[in-house]
């Protein structure tokens, strides 16, 4: 395929879309994903597309949110895999909340098999995954629907999560930084979002790999206030991709990946994860303290045979002394 050729089916895709990443991209024109970069950036320089890490998205991308069809056609496999590493940090018996999105979506499928679950969620789709499973009660919130991407937001979406406890907030967004957290397009989805996180113990981002370094409009999640990423692998060429996990693990962020044929990477104590300096897959950054928690300090560490020698001076020592004191009795009766 000639390079025009490509990039008008790289445009097209785009226009169909919103939004597409360039794992996606390199696959339908069959090339690589150097090439379809390389085209990415010809058509920006052109002001037919804008870039984003990870894929490219039409002019004006930032504030743009694409709709559910659209989405739901992103990262297809990526998701399934993220979802299924996801379902494992679930316990029987918890109650969680579940944010809107595609993600949340595939991860409520495999969350119909955990017995005794609760699940607070304001999105339809998650609702409706989990609808006939017998063993999980499911807990909507109020609000005004969106159509766009099936979710109940607005002022009554959040005072219904007012004085909600749970254990885990399953959130996904458009973006996340290290620098600024988990972000998303829509003004009345981040505020819902940000009442979800409130009401939970800890928060679990659900991002694939191109939402890595891209920051939109309205921020949802800090990164000191999230406790786990679970992500898929970055491709070999992302370093930027690979860049950012570093940065979100450098600041007390645990990641997850998804290895390269969709199970989870290895556990704590294996190789490193691909494109991940210094981690290994699931729990690979060591859990952080509780943000309320002050570090207490750790026992004092004791030198092997050290006891012993302290006994054997204060022993050799008190032997002196006594030998001191004898010497000392007999000049005087002299």
């Amino acid at each position: 395929m000639f390079a025009a050729e490509r990039r008008q089916l790289i445009l097209e895709m785009v226009r169909a879309n919103g939004a597409v990443s360039l794992r996606e991209l390199a696959r339908v024109v069959q090339t690589s994903e150097v090439t379809v970069r390389r085209d990415v950036r010809a058509l920006e320089a052109e002001g037919l597309l804008d870039r984003r890490h990870g894929g490219a998205v039409l002019p004006g991308g930032f504030t743009r949110e694409s709709g559910f069809p659209q989405k739901s056609h992103l990262a297809t496999a990526e998701k399934t895999a993220i979802a299924d590493l996801a379902a494992g940090f679930v316990e029987e018996g918890e109650a969680i909340v579940v944010g809107a999105g595609t993600t949340t979506q595939e991860l409520a499928r495999r969350l119909a098999r955990v017995p005794g679950l609760t699940v607070v969620t304001n999105s339809l789709l998650v609702a409706q995954a989990l609808a006939h499973a017998n063993r999980v009660e499911v807990v909507m919130t109020g609000g005004t629907l969106r159509g766009s991407n099936y979710a109940l937001v607005g002022s009554g979406a959040e005072q219904s999560l007012q004085g909600l406890r749970v254990s885990k907030a399953f959130l996904s967004g458009s973006g996340l930084t290290a620098e600024r957290g988990l972000s998303t397009s829509n003004m009345l989805s981040a505020s819902v979002d940000r009442a979800l996180v409130q009401a939970a113990a800890e928060v679990v981002v659900l991002a694939d790999h191109s939402k890595l370094g891209t920051d939109t409009m309205f921020q949802t999640v800090p990164t000191d206030l999230i406790t786990r990423l679970v992500t898929d692998e970055p491709t070999a060429h992302d370093d930027r991709a690979a860049t950012e996990l570093q940065a979100l693990a450098d600041q007390g962020v645990q990641i997850a990946v998804t290895g390269a044929s969709g199970g989870a990477a290895t556990g704590s104590g294996g190789p490193a994860a691909p494109g991940v300096p210094g981690t290994s897959g699931t729990d690979a950054v060591p859990a952080r303290q509780q943000r309320r928690d002050v570090p207490l300090p750790g026992p004092r560490r004791q030198v092997p045979g050290a006891a012993a020698g302290l006994r054997s001076a204060t022993a050799l020592g008190e032997q002196n002394a006594g030998a001191e004191r004898a010497r000392v009795a007999d000049m005087r009766r002299r």
